[in-house]
């Protein structure tokens, strides 16, 4: 089955690619959207420092309200995985479950997945669901201000999130995931010199305990009220790269500062590029990415009513 003639295709429904996909509906362009449904987002538990919402929302909830807004403009949004992207006939064609479909652009909104720590799936999703797993300090750092908190990694970007997390507890402490720690010596010295912990792995979470997460480690087992993995994330940016857009060495999309990629009529936003990774930007990305879409457009061809 093929479908043509979309203004644009916004493939990803989380932050960014539904505030795009809303942006670009009042401009009165023809959209859609296809989400694999694995936005980080929807996985939150309760964000507390989303501007609005007071008392916290959910992503699952904040996800739900954004696609019934981008629906209420006659958005078509669907779940499927797009496969395959390619150039054609001045903008692109994309193969997904549905079929085929084209646009005379697209943007790519696909977000990275966080690695997960070595640990049974369910006892994750659990404690996840209940904060004792946490994914991002900058969002919900204040949730544990003065609370024991562990961190799993042993390179350096377990070392910055360990320091980082210092600013809201005394009681961090840092463990590898699979070998004995090993760092630089100035790392030892700055974690000693910030009363940081370094617990040499292998590390398992192995249990919930009340409100608590338990931790084997080679050195023996660690209760903490969260434990936050520093494992890195993995970037969905191979669509980008099938049609020939430019990334950096972490593959991440790179884009101008108003969102166009190295390929032109194909865009990107969202944690898909290197950022801050926070919902607010990514919507922020997702405005300034639709905004650009249909400038882009009219100059190509006018847009008028």
């Amino acid at each position: 089955m093929s479908e043509s003639n979309f203004d644009c295709l916004v493939i990803g429904g989380g932050p960014a690619g539904l505030t795009a996909a809303i942006y670009l509906a009042r401009f009165h362009l023809r959209v859609k959207v296809l989400d694999a449904g694995k936005s980080r987002a929807s996985l939150i538990p309760c964000t507390r420092n989303h501007s609005g919402f007071p008392d916290g929302i959910s992503g699952e909830e904040l996800i739900r309200r954004m696609k019934a807004q981008t629906q209420k403009y006659g958005v078509s949004i669907e779940n499927g995985r797009v496969t395959r992207l390619d150039p054609a006939d001045g903008g692109f064609e994309a193969h997904w479950g549905g079929g085929r479909l084209t646009a005379r652009a697209v943007l790519i909104a696909t977000g990275v997945s966080n690695r997960r720590p070595p640990m049974d799936e369910a006892l994750h999703d659990e404690a996840l669901a209940r904060g004792l797993i946490r994914y991002c300090p900058i969002c919900d750092g204040y949730e544990v201000t003065d609370k024991k908190v562990g961190v799993i990694g042993d390179d350096s970007h377990g070392v910055a999130e360990a320091i980082f997390l210092r600013g809201y507890t005394k009681e961090v402490t840092l463990i590898a995931p699979d070998t004995a720690m090993s760092l630089r010596q100035k790392d030892y010295e700055k974690l000693a010199e910030l009363g940081i912990q370094a617990v040499d792995g292998p590390c398992q979470a192995v249990a919930i305990d009340g409100k608590c997460i338990v931790v084997d480690t080679a050195e023996g087992r660690h209760v903490f009220d969260s434990v936050y993995p520093a494992l890195g994330s993995d970037t969905h940016s191979d669509l980008a790269e099938m049609v020939g857009a430019d990334l950096n060495e972490t593959d991440c999309i790179l884009v101008d500062s108003h969102q166009r990629t190295s390929v032109t009529g194909l865009y990107a936003a969202g944690d898909v590029v290197i950022g801050l990774d926070q919902i607010s930007h990514a919507m922020g990305e997702g405005g300034v990415a639709a905004t650009t879409i249909r400038n882009d457009l009219a100059k190509r061809r006018p847009l008028i009513r």
